[in-house]
């Protein structure tokens, strides 16, 4: 139903800024809503970042709030995850995933319930 393929991760300083896309194909996105997801070594998968693929509404997780952005590019059907002032504990495997959650009224936040995922692209940040 939906096929997303991340890219646009590397290394970088702290401090510094790196953008993320997935994108996305197979499937309109009425019905789904779209997330960022990370997990760094011996940690579990921790929430990033969704929106709303027809309302453009954005939800955060509080430690990224005001220096990452999720957007989304309808007619590209991609999604972008801008990250800004980058901290070492950001270092972390990053993967889009899909959630049949239209206007994010759910517990989009849990990784359980997505229902397609990326092959995910590695954030590295230097101290």
């Amino acid at each position: 139903q939906v096929q997303l393929v991340e890219s646009g991760g590397g290394l970088v300083q702290a401090g510094g800024s790196l953008r993320l896309s997935c994108a996305a194909s197979g499937s309109t996105f009425s019905n789904y809503s779209m997330g960022w997801f990370r997990r760094a070594p011996g940690k579990e998968r921790e929430f990033v970042a969704a929106i709303s693929w027809t309302a453009g509404s954005t939800v955060y997780e509080h430690s990224v709030k005001g220096r990452f952005t999720i957007s989304r590019d309808t007619a590209k059907k991609t999604v972008y995850l801008q990250m800004n002032s980058l901290k070492p504990e950001d270092t972390a495997l990053y993967y889009c995933a899909a959630v049949q959650d239209p206007l994010l009224s759910g517990t989009y936040y849990w990784y359980r319930e997505y229902d397609y995922w990326g092959q995910g692209t590695q954030v590295t940040v230097s101290s």
